[in-house]
């Protein structure tokens, strides 16, 4: 594998870490997500962005316990550039034991959208249509609202991922509802 992998290279290394089809399919939608910001924000580091997202829960299913930590571990050992773990792990801070504070506008976008591509999927999910290609922010902001819709999503995390970007929360859900649709036309996962 090279320094810093293909997106090939790196959905083969999640897959190697991961078998639960939702871990595998969150890693492909992050990915997507992050590959549509990156075209608005960073157009020459598209890929990197892609791997990036790809990559950031390689640890997760593996040791949950030690999610963002045995991370920098595995892709260390694996032969992953510092600067991909770096940036896929930083999405962990103040909520695991990574000392990664997002500090790039890419941290900042990961470490907003990861949790909220989950809730928007979840919401999605609740659609007759099964998709996000005909949702909009309003009812997202709803199901945000209800703490019980999809309580493993932190409402915490997507409010200070939209403020350190210095975005207001319905601008960060309408625009990851916009990149989802990007996706394979569910964005559900």
């Amino acid at each position: 594998m090279s320094a810093i992998p293909t997106l090939e290279e790196a959905r083969a290394l999640l897959a190697k870490y991961n078998k639960e089809p939702f871990h595998l399919s969150h890693g492909e939608i992050v990915s997507g997500v992050m590959g549509y910001f990156a075209k608005k924000h960073d157009p020459q580091a598209v890929d990197f962005w892609k791997v990036v997202g790809m990559l950031h829960d390689i640890d997760f299913e593996m040791y949950p316990e030690e999610h963002c930590v045995r991370g920098e571990e595995i892709l260390r050992d694996e032969g992953v550039d510092g600067s991909v773990a770096r940036a896929a792990l930083s999405h962990g801070y103040g909520a695991t034991g990574t000392p990664h504070e997002p500090g790039a506008l890419m941290e900042k976008i990961l470490f907003a959208v990861d949790e909220l591509t989950g809730l928007i999927g979840a919401a999605a999910l609740m659609r007759p249509s099964k998709s996000v290609s005909d949702m909009e922010c309003p009812s997202v902001m709803k199901k945000f609202k209800d703490k019980k819709f999809a309580a493993g999503c932190s409402r915490d995390v997507i409010r200070a991922g939209a403020e350190a970007l210095g975005w207001s929360l319905e601008e960060l859900i309408s625009e990851t509802i916009l990149a989802m649709r990007t996706l394979d036309g569910t964005g559900a996962g």
